[in-house]
């Protein structure tokens, strides 16, 4: 393993977040065919989860029931644990990070610092759902959207593209996360899309609309539900887990999801993902990745969290449209990896 690389962490989160302020007992395959050798290594996994822990923590205490492994996971938010992985570099302790989007995973891909994973796992996720050259392989899909409130919004009165959220008829009425890993790469797309000018002045456009500023997407579609705002931008399954934990269906929710059509940026389908930190020969982090893409993990994400399967032919929630019915924007996720260009015009524009 890498014990030479087992060191204390001192470090704390610095580019991204100063500048926004079962044992296998016969090395047989597990039941998601991860090759998990005999007994693992002894050592546990160090992962570093951009995801928070009610969104991950059940299937890794699954993975380690399955194969013996143990899982040492380390929780922040998506830019503070890549961060800390670049900070870290070669020293870094950790053998995988788990981020919940693109771009992180591209920004660490860009510093050298992810082994290339075997095409074996890499090929079980279409093409646009993983880095082109092998470094991460995306998780589960996740649609941005715009939540509003169904009762102080009529649905024919909602916007067909983020664009016309910068106009005086949103004025104090929209929410936003702009720290937030997914704001970010959403405006990253947007910069891919439209080039920096366009970007800024958007955001600048929504910062004088007074908006409703927020760490993360659930404090945005709390209020959505409590009818405290009219509209968000979020990810889509933030509204499944709050039926959830209200014992309702989505639909019966005062929060409801407004998917942007043709094409419009504001609906990008972004990917949790992962990649292995350092040595590519480290066999138990490739075995709680090759789970992570296996049959239970991939239902756990569908079922538990709403979200997207990435490997194909596993179907997906009934309550979210087809994956093959939503307007995508045509967005390569492997170009969102310049983060830092987008935190400074976020800055910039005054919301961070």
């Amino acid at each position: 393993m890498k014990s030479s690389r087992r060191v204390a962490v001192t470090a704390t989160a610095a580019a991204f977040s100063l500048a926004l302020a079962g044992c296998n007992d016969s090395g047989t395959d597990s039941p998601d065919g991860a090759d998990v050798g005999a007994e693992g290594s002894g050592e546990p996994v160090v992962l570093y989860s951009g995801r928070g822990e009610d969104l991950i923590q059940p299937i890794i205490d699954e993975f380690t029931e399955q194969t013996g492994i143990e899982v040492e996971v380390r929780y922040g938010n998506t830019p503070e644990m890549a961060a800390q992985v670049i900070q870290e570099g070669d020293a870094s302790p950790a053998d995988v990070y788990l981020g919940q989007d693109a771009g992180s995973l591209g920004a660490i891909s860009a510093e050298g610092l992810f082994a290339t994973l075997p095409d074996e796992i890499l090929e079980q996720v279409p093409a646009e759902y993983r880095a082109a050259d092998g470094s991460w392989v995306g998780l589960s899909g996740r649609a941005r959207v715009l939540g509003y409130s169904s009762a102080s919004v009529e649905s024919s009165d909602l916007p067909d593209s983020i664009f016309e959220l910068t106009e005086p008829e949103w004025q104090g009425r929209l929410g936003v996360a702009p720290t937030n890993a997914s704001f970010q790469s959403f405006v990253t797309a947007l910069r891919v899309t439209e080039g920096d000018d366009v970007a800024l002045e958007w955001l600048e456009g929504i910062a004088g609309n007074d908006p409703q500023i927020y760490e993360g997407n659930g404090g945005i579609v709390a209020d959505l539900q409590n009818d405290s705002i009219d509209v968000g931008l979020i990810n889509h399954y933030y509204v499944y887990g709050t039926a959830q934990e209200e014992g309702v269906e989505p639909e019966d929710l005062n929060v409801q999801l407004h998917f942007f059509t043709g094409g419009d940026v504001g609906g990008l389908l972004n990917v949790s993902g992962a990649g292995l930190v350092g040595e590519a020969d480290n066999e138990d982090a490739l075995a709680l990745v090759e789970f992570l893409l296996g049959e239970t993990a991939q239902e756990f994400f569908r079922d538990d969290n709403s979200e997207y399967p990435v490997v194909p032919d596993l179907g997906q929630s009934p309550h979210l449209p087809a994956l093959e019915d939503l307007e995508l924007p045509d967005i390569d996720l492997n170009d969102l990896g310049d983060l830092q260009q987008t935190v400074e015009l976020i800055s910039q524009a005054g919301l961070a």
